[in-house]
């Protein structure tokens, strides 16, 4: 839910630890559900290459982040700086990362913890199940907080 008295941002930062699932996915989730009118991006606290367990599990619900390619916050900020209204973290790291930088970011910070699918093992079917959990959670938690497309022709 959003906190009270909060409006819709015009600009949202999903953030994890490495910006190599979580975040890409919260951010493809965010396009599809939200649609244009809200800049959406992702960084991590590190970055490692794209989960293509994440990209997979996107694609079967008709979201494509498979050109996304990984960056830090400092990347991010060289590439086109930190100007966002809000900062999802999903993960502890992620979180502690952007508290910092509200010191000198005018940016409210949200933590949704989200548990990290690639710790789970076992058959491909199993582990992409972990993914399809966290997609869906993401998906139920940006349709609560942000609502979905507006209906019509806008």
């Amino acid at each position: 839910m959003a906190p009270p008295g909060s409006k819709r941002p015009l600009a949202v930062l999903f953030a994890c630890g490495l910006n190599s699932v979580r975040s890409p996915m919260a951010m493809g989730l965010f396009r599809q559900i939200v649609g244009p009118g809200t800049y959406v991006c992702s960084a991590g606290v590190r970055k490692d290459e794209l989960d293509p367990f994440a990209v997979v599990a996107l694609q079967e619900v008709g979201a494509d982040i498979a050109k996304h390619r990984p960056m830090t916050f400092e990347e991010l900020d060289e590439w086109e700086g930190l100007n966002f209204d809000l900062i999802v973290t999903l993960a502890p790291e992620a979180h502690h990362k952007a508290l910092e930088l509200t010191r000198t970011l005018a940016a409210d910070v949200e933590y949704w913890p989200t548990a990290d699918p690639t710790a789970v093992e076992g058959s491909r079917e199993q582990r992409l199940n972990a993914y399809r959990e966290v997609r869906d959670q993401l998906a139920a938690r940006i349709k609560q907080r942000f609502g979905g497309r507006p209906a019509g022709n806008e």
